[in-house]
């Protein structure tokens, strides 16, 4: 099951820079979304599809962010909810947005099991 929401992420900034993140930056936010142990930030994966070209109207890098729920999966709703916190999180870091955005970062993506992504466009 995939999610897409709109949150218009023109590149959730995490504190990249042209080489790559600074992942201190991007791990002290993301550690932080879910203050009560309902889930724990696992880290962070850079995807770039190089065999879509650069100048195509597809997203081409992308930035998966990665939790995983303390205990048993939650019901959609609940999912949709996680999945809208981590965006708007991100959203409201223009620091982190900016840096993203200026890394090539087309879109930021939130995992919470290994078989789904939801996306924060």
């Amino acid at each position: 099951m995939r999610i897409k929401l709109c949150a218009l992420i023109s590149a959730a900034a995490l504190g990249l820079t042209s080489t790559g993140l600074r992942a201190e930056n991007l791990d002290v936010v993301m550690s932080q979304v879910f203050p009560g142990h309902e889930a724990t930030y696992i880290g962070y994966e850079s995807v770039e599809r190089e065999d879509i070209p650069e100048l195509a109207a597809v997203d081409r890098k992308y930035l998966i962010v990665d939790f995983r729920f303390n205990g048993q999966q939650p019901a959609v709703e609940q999912l949709q909810a996680g999945v809208h916190k981590v965006c708007m999180t991100l959203l409201r870091n223009r620091e982190l947005v900016r840096s993203l955005s200026d890394s090539g970062y087309d879109m930021v993506s939130v995992a919470f099991d290994r078989q789904s992504q939801f996306d924060c466009l």
